[in-house]
């Protein structure tokens, strides 16, 4: 038996137990993971644009007929080959279920060696489609990530190269790096460079949501299950099914919800808060934290266990101060990048600033270099260890808006992208702030810490 082909899974999809397992028996000998299910929708959970198998599907059953359960298949993923399964010679069902998108169709009656023979072909196309895909992902990887993970020190090469490996390993793992590092950017390439890439990106910043709120964030709510819940809610790792769920701050994460994550993590299930049903969910789990989650462990603020659940793969972002020969490209690009949603016209860097840039110290890594980058855009000064010798070219409309933009952004900044601190702080109304924030083109995501 190859091996490549005993590590195809088959899901067989029947309401009849005795077709099952007979079924199921078949493929067993023949070295395949098959498993059966009598619920369809069971089965379509276990879908996804990475998951490697076949899928051997009855044609007539009671639950959900065979062809409807075939287009949710394929709206999952149109390549996955789904065979149809039937005990009665309907062509005009065969036909249908062709023109829908399956691969075969196949009588119950049919010889085994033939049933086989269909599967183990079927087999052969889903993983050509997904080693296809993951080359050509790769491919595309290599160019579009140089764009989000600007350098060229040897340490953002490795990280380019580590994140591009590890976008097409189907694992959960954990990013560490200080404030400012990019985690979300890294977490975000893992997404977009894998099989899962056009399912949803959902991400969290456990540290800035209260203790109160984080567990209905994450696991949702019924209808009445607290005071103010007044219909269902989805949370956030149910909507993350299919694709990838980012847990940033995690150290921050309550030790009660770490319970319940390594729970999800373990099973693969949820259930929502004050319900019962329990929710089957698929999706890859990248967490991020700015302490040495091991030492964490250690000490008992972190679970162990959760730890070891997370950490099957990592990723150390280095600090800025680990590569300051990438300072004047990183600051070059935050500028021409600000020009842009600024509506500036771009202008030379002095040579002398960008020497300065690589001599200072940034505590607050990339994030206080692109803040660093927009400040000069905008003719105001960088840091007292920096001389900008500019001057403030502009109407008197034009540096006001300057200043206010800067006010905003370090208030922003200053109560890590939350609105409603933020508007306290600078003693106006939330939806001011919203318009201000409009006005100048700030996004709260920018300001909240990695």
């Amino acid at each position: 038996m190859n091996s490549a082909v005993a590590d195809g899974q088959v899901i067989i999809i029947d309401d009849e137990e005795i077709v099952r397992e007979s079924m199921t028996q078949t493929l067993q000998l023949e070295g395949y993971n098959a498993i059966a299910f009598e619920n369809p929708l069971s089965a379509i959970a276990q879908c996804s644009m990475s998951w490697q198998g076949v899928i051997i599907c009855d044609v007539r059953m009671d639950i959900m007929g065979g062809l409807e359960v075939l287009q949710k298949i394929l709206e999952i993923d149109p390549e996955i080959p789904v065979i149809m399964f039937s005990g009665h010679s309907d062509i005009a069902i065969a036909i249908q279920a062709i023109r829908l998108g399956a691969y075969d169709f196949l009588e119950k009656t049919d010889d085994p060696q033939h049933q086989i023979n269909t599967v183990q072909r079927a087999w052969k196309k889903r993983r050509l489609v997904l080693e296809n895909r993951s080359l050509r992902q790769a491919i595309e990887g290599q160019h579009e990530i140089e764009n989000r993970l600007v350098g060229q020190t040897p340490a953002i090469v490795r990280l380019r190269e580590t994140t591009l490996q590890l976008a097409q390993v189907d694992v959960d793992l954990i990013i560490n790096g200080a404030t400012g590092t990019g985690k979300e950017v890294v977490a975000k390439c893992l997404h977009d460079f894998s099989p899962r890439a056009e399912k949803p990106f959902v991400a969290l910043n456990c540290g800035a949501v209260t203790e109160s709120v984080i567990e209905s964030e994450l696991f949702g709510h019924e209808a009445g299950a607290f005071t103010g819940a007044n219909k269902k809610r989805v949370g956030k790792i149910e909507y993350a099914s299919g694709g990838t769920l980012f847990l940033d701050e995690i150290e921050s994460m309550p030790a009660s919800l770490q319970v319940r994550l390594l729970r999800v993590l373990q099973e693969r299930t949820l259930q929502r808060l004050g319900g019962n049903a329990t929710i089957s969910i698929d999706i890859r789990v990248i967490a991020a934290s700015k302490v040495n989650l091991r030492e964490s462990a250690d000490q008992g603020i972190f679970r162990e266990d959760l730890y070891y659940r997370l950490n099957v793969a990592s990723i150390e972002i280095p600090c800025l101060d680990q590569r300051k020969e990438d300072i004047p490209v990183l600051f070059s690009n935050f500028v021409e990048q600000a020009n842009q949603r600024f509506n500036r016209d771009s202008r030379p860097i002095p040579e002398q600033l960008l020497r300065q840039l690589r001599t200072q110290n940034w505590p607050g890594n990339v994030r206080e270099l692109r803040n660093a980058a927009e400040r000069w855009t905008l003719g105001l000064s960088i840091g007292a260890d920096t001389d900008t010798t500019q001057t403030n070219d502009g109407s008197l409309d034009d540096l006001i808006d300057s200043y206010e933009r800067e006010i905003i952004s370090a208030a922003l900044m200053a109560n890590k992208g939350q609105a409603e601190l933020t508007a306290e702080a600078l003693g106006i109304p939330r939806k001011k702030l919203y318009l201000r924030m409009k006005k100048h083109g700030l996004e709260r995501s920018d300001f909240v810490s990695d």
